[in-house]
């Protein structure tokens, strides 16, 4: 029985990848599969007479292929993780810990995929709530992470997080971000948050340049609720971004409510796919030294 019949097809719209896209896009074809570009494909792939799709319409597709960097892989997640569309990435970025597959390798790796050989894994979301006198007034899913930041001033935040309703503290700093494991060696990592393995059910809350010293990230189990609340008498704008987008400015006395999405994402990987080898090639892990530097003598 053929696997993945139906094909979701996006790209980076940021970048040119036309013979790229045409590659694939005659690849999956030659296949026999059925594909479907979403509207981001428009004016890159060279048949004017495709139709493109948006993202509601390919939720019944059986994966969606996508190709760019993590940012674009963030953007499908959010999309099809309600529809349990599983995903496979194409690296085009820079880093890439999402997609991770080299476009030199693009139509062997997909071929063994679509033979059955790849590895899957599930990664959570969170859920996102912003409330404002006790009204919800925007809703969001997040892969990576839920960032709430100082905006368009150089001015510290001050806000109360609490866990499951219990308090944790009154901090004022440039912001506050809370990650799963899957953004953890995104921004979190910048801002010296810990490594989270993909597997944990962990979040991590990681503060932006606190103003005290000694508020260090702190790591909870990923069934909790937390709760940020920008201090009443807070002066400087703030704002909330959920993987780097959707921002919305945060007014004093505003609530984020967080906690675990029953929705998740799917990614699949070529076969041999490690955690371990990602972060090896992507922080450079393990690397020797010079041998020029090796032999230095003073």
């Amino acid at each position: 029985m053929t696997q993945f019949k139906k094909i979701a097809l996006m790209r980076n719209i940021k970048a040119d990848y036309a013979d790229l896209l045409d590659q694939l896009y005659t690849f999956l074809q030659d296949s026999g599969r059925e594909i479907f570009p979403e509207i981001s494909c428009r004016n890159a792939l060279s048949d004017s007479k495709l139709k493109f799709y948006s993202y509601e319409q390919l939720k019944d597709c059986d994966l969606a292929v996508v190709v760019g960097g993590d940012g674009t892989l963030l953007n499908a997640a959010r999309a099809f993780a309600p529809y349990q569309v599983p995903i496979v990435g194409i690296n085009l970025g820079r880093l890439g810990f999402l997609v991770d597959i080299s476009p030199k390798n693009m139509t062997q790796s997909l071929e063994e995929i679509f033979q059955g050989k790849y590895t899957a894994e599930k990664r959570f979301l969170l859920q996102v709530e912003v409330v404002r006198d006790g009204n919800t007034i925007a809703e969001q899913l997040a892969l990576n992470d839920v960032i709430i930041n100082n905006y368009l001033q150089t001015r510290m935040i001050e806000f109360i997080t609490h866990v499951n309703d219990r308090y944790i503290n009154h901090e004022r700093a440039d912001g506050i971000l809370v990650t799963t494991p899957t953004g953890s060696t995104a921004y979190a990592l910048s801002a010296g948050g810990p490594i989270l393995h993909p597997s944990l059910s962990a979040l991590a809350l990681v503060p932006i340049c606190p103003h005290t010293l000694n508020h260090r990230p702190l790591v909870i189990d990923a069934s909790s609720t937390i709760t940020i609340e920008i201090d009443p008498d807070c002066q400087t704008v703030a704002q909330v971004s959920f993987d780097g987008h959707a921002n919305i400015e945060l007014a004093a006395g505003d609530r984020v409510n967080i906690r675990r999405s029953d929705a998740y994402v799917k990614l699949l990987h070529p076969e041999g796919h490690e955690f371990f080898d990602i972060l090896r090639a992507k922080l450079n892990w393990g690397k020797q030294p010079d041998s020029d530097i090796l032999s230095y003598k003073k």
